[in-house]
């Protein structure tokens, strides 16, 4: 499921940030099986078209080495034996112990924002219809409107940040985000359909059900 991006470019022409090949991008799958196994995937990494020549080598740091910082005293400061941090959050959740729910999204750092939305509303879906699975309204929970913030610095090259900035889509009632313009966030309103790549697929009983993401047609959910 490849998901084009648009391109950042420095000033010498060099591709910088995500990884933004107009020809794909990060994928992400889930699959359930008959036997109750669930998988979740994130394919992604050695972009070299996005991560800098380091100067004076000539070479990148592909395969997320990208993320490490050359600044001393922190969690992803480059040294031996360390590994990199990453954005892929392909994820599972349990209900009773058992399998349950696997689910993600390509994104960068949007990952973790988008997937926590997802599982939240899942969580409170169920619990306010009573009897009801956690299913409940799976397609729904990742079609609803989607936001995130862009307030911590990118853990792509050149980590740019915009302080107290939240993306957010304009079917998010109009008072709901006026009350976020009070409370001073730098509300920046888009497109309804546009944030968001999240798919799921979900065991229940003897039941397999799946969701993906109507944004930009390019997640399906399908059985056999």
């Amino acid at each position: 499921m490849p998901v084009p991006t648009e391109s950042l470019a420095s000033p010498e022409g060099a591709a910088v940030g995500e990884p933004t090949v107009r020809t794909g991008d990060t994928c992400h799958v889930d699959v359930a099986d008959r036997w109750g196994n669930l998988v979740s995937a994130t394919p992604s990494g050695g972009w070299l078209q996005s991560s800098p020549v380091v100067p004076g080598l000539g070479f990148p740091l592909g395969t997320r080495s990208q993320m490490f910082w050359l600044q001393d005293g922190l969690a992803s400061t480059l040294r031996p034996g360390a590994r990199p941090r990453t954005t892929l959050s392909p994820s599972l959740a349990l209900r009773d112990g058992e399998p349950w729910l696997a689910f993600g999204t390509p994104g960068g750092d949007n990952q973790d924002q988008w997937s926590l939305v997802l599982i939240l509303r899942l969580v409170h879906a169920a619990e306010a219809v009573r009897g009801a699975g956690p299913w409940t309204g799976l397609q729904a929970a990742i079609d609803a409107p989607m936001f995130h913030h862009e307030h911590a610095p990118s853990s792509f090259h050149p980590r740019s940040s915009s302080l107290g900035r939240v993306l957010i889509e304009e079917r998010v009632p109009g008072r709901v985000r006026q009350e976020l313009a009070r409370l001073g966030h730098d509300l920046r309103t888009v497109d309804g359909w546009s944030l968001g790549r999240l798919s799921a697929v979900a065991r229940d009983g003897g039941w397999l059900r799946a969701a993906a993401n109507a944004r930009g047609a390019q997640g399906y959910a399908v059985g056999r």
